[in-house]
């Protein structure tokens, strides 16, 4: 299968706008390109899915095994031209001293060329260097080519190739100039989302444009021919949804609410759930549902918009009063409670959750998390799951008011969650959290969830024949 590796020194090189502009120049010339991402994030698979016309998956260590890394590479990337796995961090940043989980030891658990991205601003020979290094820091990693990235100009552009060329075996593939039309625009939590730009997709080719007038792309294809993934192992069969069982899921999809794991979206549909898009910020009531599921994204940036759709506020707050079970993530919990506070300013929300959203100037929470169930928690419990969830947070806001008596699921044993010591605060059927789950072999949620909606629907259905 053809399938390289995009990655970089350090973060901020510019990895992610070529690796979408690559996407989006290879699709344009007829190529099916299958995008991945490493590690946990919502924001940067939002726009390679967008520029490559495929779901972008994600690959992390943490919440998943390598087996099913392994597994995701091969059966997403079926039917594809080229796979494009886009890095996170630099190639050899992880969690500990052996880089067990960084993007150097994905490369090399997917027998994946790497090509790296190198901002050049200010620096001419100390380039060769930085390629040798990464080239001998770790010859196990194939470092198949380099992007040069930030160009100043043909002059510029001519002495790195040179000396490239002079000290090193490595490949220039492109040289990408300094250019404003090619910058994403940035905010706390990285890049503007896809969902809530506007011109996303008229970015998306004009990116994909000036990647392709600067980057040779036969030889990008002729990296990716080069790679050698291994034969994945079969994994268990996951459970099929119960015949005449299926279960209507309101999922929460608009410019506020936006981050969904696409294969965690397929689980659920395997498992019964018939997904029902809803728009909190324009539609005003909600369909029949068995069930009510609302995402992370950024409902601060919404937060007017929201506060001025007051009937489907008041639906979602009379169905969750009235037992529909509910999960919610970050921006999830963010909207169900009393009112958001950002920029010296605020809005209503949907008030289940009896405390204030406050957005802060940094993270209050960032980076992998491990959570310990401690018996409060509404789903069935799963017997083949460890002792501990593994998963991630990541926002800038904290919740002030709440009672200090709430019921939390969860313990934290890595993170800060609500309160610093929990998360999960459960109410009636609603289970909100700042932490990001991922349906994997390590915590199959979705099984879960579903199984409780069941559960619920069956539990009303028999106190109420008919409904």
């Amino acid at each position: 299968m053809a399938h390289l590796m995009i990655s970089a020194a350090h973060k901020s090189s510019g990895k992610t706008t070529v690796s979408l502009g690559l996407c989006a120049a290879l699709r344009a010339g007829g190529r099916t390109v299958q995008p991945f991402k490493k590690g946990p994030d919502y924001i940067d698979p939002m726009w390679l899915g967008r520029a490559a016309g495929r779901p972008c998956y994600n690959l992390d260590f943490y919440t998943a095994s390598e087996a099913e890394i392994l597994h995701t590479v091969a059966v997403r990337q079926a039917g594809s031209d080229i796979g494009m796995i886009e890095g996170n961090k630099g190639l050899h940043d992880g969690l500990d001293l052996e880089g067990t989980n960084s993007n150097a030891a994905l490369a090399k658990l997917l027998g994946a060329p790497v090509i790296l991205v190198l901002d050049v601003r200010g620096t001419i020979r100390g380039v060769a260097p930085l390629v040798l290094g990464y080239q001998s820091f770790d010859p196990e990693v194939r470092i198949a080519g380099v992007i040069l990235n930030q160009v100043g100009g043909e002059r510029h552009e001519a002495k790195l190739r040179a000396v490239i060329a002079h000290y090193t075996d490595v490949p220039v593939l492109g040289a990408v100039r300094r250019d404003a039309r090619l910058a994403l625009e940035e905010r706390h939590l990285g890049l503007m989302p896809s969902n809530e730009d506007d011109r996303a997709e008229h970015r998306i080719r004009e990116i994909g444009a000036r990647i392709a007038d600067q980057v040779d792309l036969e030889a990008v294809r002729a990296v990716a021919d080069s790679a050698r993934l291994p034969e994945p192992l079969p994994l268990p069969e996951s459970r099929e949804a119960r015949a005449g069982d299926e279960l209507s899921i309101g999922i929460a999809r608009d410019a506020a609410f936006g981050f969904y794991y696409p294969d965690d979206l397929e689980a659920l549909e395997a498992g019964g759930a018939r997904l029902v898009p809803i728009d909190t910020l324009h539609e005003h009531s909600l369909p029949r549902l068995d069930g009510l599921l609302i995402g992370g994204g950024f409902p601060e940036t919404q937060m007017q918009a929201l506060a001025c759709n007051e009937p489907m506020r008041q639906a979602i707050r009379e169905a969750i009063e009235a037992g529909l079970p509910t999960y919610a993530e970050c921006g999830g919990l963010m909207y169900l409670t009393r009112r958001i506070h950002w920029k010296g300013e605020q809005a209503e929300m949907v008030g289940v959750i009896p405390a204030d959203t406050v957005m802060c100037d940094t993270p209050q929470g960032r980076g992998y998390v491990r959570l310990r169930e401690h018996g409060p928690g509404l789903w069935p419990q799963d017997p083949a799951a460890g002792a501990e969830i593994p998963a991630h947070e990541f926002h800038y806001s904290r919740l002030e008011g709440l009672d200090p008596g709430a019921t939390f699921a969860y313990e934290m044993v890595r993170g800060r969650g609500i309160d610093g010591r929990h998360d999960g605060l459960v109410y009636k059927n609603l289970l909100a959290s700042y932490t990001h789950l991922r349906d994997t072999g390590r915590h199959h949620w979705t099984r879960r969830f579903l199984a409780f909606v069941r559960r619920s629907r069956h539990k009303r259905e028999g106190q109420h024949p008919g409904a």
